[in-house]
Parts: C-alpha cells; sequence; structure tokens
C-alpha cells in the first residue's frame, strides 16, 4: 500500500447529510409520504399520549404504570386509544401545515440571516431552526387545537362526567355547549406552549446535531463508521437531548393547558382561570404538580421525536426533486 493511499484512508470521515431546503422538495410527494409515515408514528405513540393526559388531569399523582394497568383491567386495549380516530384524522392536515411553515420559515430565515446579516453558519441554523419551529406550532395550533380539544375529552371521559359516542358526538356536544369557541379552548396557552417548545427544540437540536456531528467525524479519523447507522445515532442522541430540554422548559404549561381543555366546563368541575387553574394545581401538590406527567412527556417527545427526525430526514431525502426512492436507498 503506497504512503499517499495510506494517508487518504486515515482521513476517511463520516459524511452526515447537508440540509435540503423548501426549494429542493417536491412538494406533493413531501405531503403524500409525509402524511402516510406520520400516521403511522402517530398510531404508535398513542397510548403514551393517553397515559400522559391522563395523569395530567388526576388530583392526586398516580405512576403511568399503575394508570396503564388500571386502563387494560377496565377498558381494556382500546382504552389506550381512546380518541385516535379523531387525532389521527386531524394529523395529517395539522402536519401538512407544520411541515410547509417549518421549511418556507427555515429557508427564507437562513438566506436572510447569512446573506443579509453575515451570521456565522451555526448560529444561522439555530436562529432558523428557532424561528422556523415558533412559525410551525403558530400554524399549526390553528388546525390542531380543535382536535386537540375532542381527542383529549374522549381520552380521559372514564373520569369525567360525561360520556361520548365518539369524535363527532364530543364535537357536537362542545359545539352546542359553548360554540365554536368551545373547540378552542386552551388556544392561548397551546400557543404559550408549543410555540416556545418548538422553538426551544428545534434550536437545541440544530446545535446538538452540529456539536455531536463534529465529534463523529474527528472519530471517523481513525476508525471507519458506517454511515447510515453513525447519522441515525447522532439524530437519536440529538432528538433526545432536545426533547429533554424542551419538555422540563414547558411542562408547567403543557399542564395547565390540558387542564384547561378537558376539565373546563365538564361535569363537576366549573370554569377557572389559568390563575386559579395554577393554584388548584399548587394546592394539590406544590410545584411538582405542574410536573405531572414529565417522565411519559419526556419519553413520548423523545421517541417521537427520534422517530419523526429520522422520519423527517429520509422523508426530505425522499421528496428531492429528481430523485427516485430506489435511488435514495443506495
Amino acid at each position: 500500500m503506497s504512503m499517499k493511499l495510506a494517508e487518504d484512508e486515515s482521513k476517511i470521515q463520516i459524511h452526515l447529510p447537508d440540509d435540503i431546503h423548501w426549494e429542493m422538495l417536491d412538494k406533493s410527494k413531501f405531503f403524500f409520504l409525509g402524511a402516510a409515515l406520520f400516521s403511522g408514528v402517530s398510531t404508535v405513540l398513542y397510548p403514551v399520549t393517553v397515559l400522559k393526559t391522563r395523569q395530567q388531569v388526576l388530583v392526586k399523582h398516580k405512576p403511568c404504570f399503575k394508570i396503564a394497568v388500571s386502563i387494560m383491567q377496565h377498558e381494556g386495549l382500546k382504552g389506550l386509544y381512546r380518541g385516535f380516530g379523531t387525532s389521527v384524522m386531524g394529523t395529517v392536515p395539522a402536519r401538512a401545515v407544520y411541515m410547509g411553515a417549518l421549511e418556507t420559515t427555515k429557508s427564507s430565515v437562513i438566506s436572510c440571516t447569512t446573506v443579509k446579516m453575515g451570521v456565522s453558519d451555526v448560529k444561522a441554523n439555530a436562529i432558523a431552526n428557532a424561528a422556523a419551529g415558533l412559525s410551525a406550532a403558530v400554524a399549526s395550533q390553528l388546525v390542531w387545537t380543535p382536535i386537540d380539544v375532542v381527542s383529549q375529552r374522549l381520552m380521559v371521559q372514564g373520569g369525567s362526567g360525561i360520556i361520548y359516542k365518539g369524535g363527532i358526538d364530543a364535537f357536537k356536544i362542545i359545539i352546542q355547549r359553548d360554540g365554536v369557541r368551545g373547540l378552542y379552548k386552551g388556544f392561548g396557552i397551546s400557543i404559550a406552549t408549543y410555540a416556545p417548545s418548538n422553538a426551544v427544540w428545534w434550536a437545541s437540536y440544530s446545535m446538538a446535531y452540529r456539536s455531536i456531528s463534529g465529534g463523529v467525524r474527528s472519530y471517523g479519523k481513525e476508525k471507519t463508521v458506517g454511515s447510515p447507522m453513525a447519522v441515525a445515532a447522532v439524530q437519536g442522541l440529538s432528538a433526545t437531548i432536545a426533547s429533554g430540554l424542551s419538555a422540563m422548559v414547558t411542562m408547567p404549561l403543557d399542564t395547565i393547558k390540558t387542564r384547561v381543555q378537558v376539565l373546563e366546563g365538564e361535569s363537576g368541575y366549573k370554569k377557572a382561570s389559568v390563575g386559579q387553574i395554577v393554584r388548584n394545581l399548587v394546592k394539590e401538590g406544590g410545584l411538582s404538580a405542574c410536573y405531572r406527567g414529565l417522565g411519559a412527556r419526556w419519553a413520548s417527545m423523545s421517541i417521537s421525536a427520534t422517530t419523526m427526525i429520522t422520519t423527517y430526514e429520509s422523508l426530505k431525502k425522499m421528496s428531492t426533486k429528481n430523485q427516485d426512492f430506489y435511488g435514495f436507498l443506495h
């Protein structure tokens, strides 16, 4: 082996994927494949969301495991999928709005910050991802909040005074009792929860991904590591870190949001302001009451985010213009 060849082999690096921007995507393929892929992810992770929601509305803390056992004993497997039909139907348009807003904002901000403001590539990506997460959350909540309200009412109906026959029945009852605004209960707190949550998540993910991938590239100089496996590992670890930060920052808001959407107007509960809900939570268990369901939420966010980001990056590759599916596989 020549010295030149040996030198070249010692510099082998792991090539992590370049960013794929909005203008590079085949939009019809992007949205069609996205709807199919994310519906599958939602199906797998839905029971964790049910457990988290039930844990948040309980007056006294109860471990997720005990809640799951209770549901299986009294309601069977279908208890872990209450509201699923409503949720998955709403996921398709909400995801379409989310992905569209995310990619268009990211491309616009990156162009503005790097070209016009001269910001470094690392900072530009962090800023762009934070702005994209923020705008995507706000846009998608216009579609998602009514779905969220209905599906969450169905998730906890076993413990409330009203029994719904299904998503359509819940929709009708909410409209009859509270009008259209009933479907948007907690919209403000949802924006206050998901907007910063998405901004923190995407900014954290961007920074973690670039930091970890830099270390992986350096390691790759000394030892050859399979690129697809390395990419998946970096994406998964970055997503878990981002999910942890996001969950910690916004968990109290998520608990308040859930109570506003689920308990307000239900039998046995009086309408209460956000301030009153916070006071009730503090009375029930102090600050820790605001973090009920944190473990389930972190686990759900981490698994969902890891699956989502690997699926999302694969989706963008498959949806790139002039990129066929078999070419993607190879």
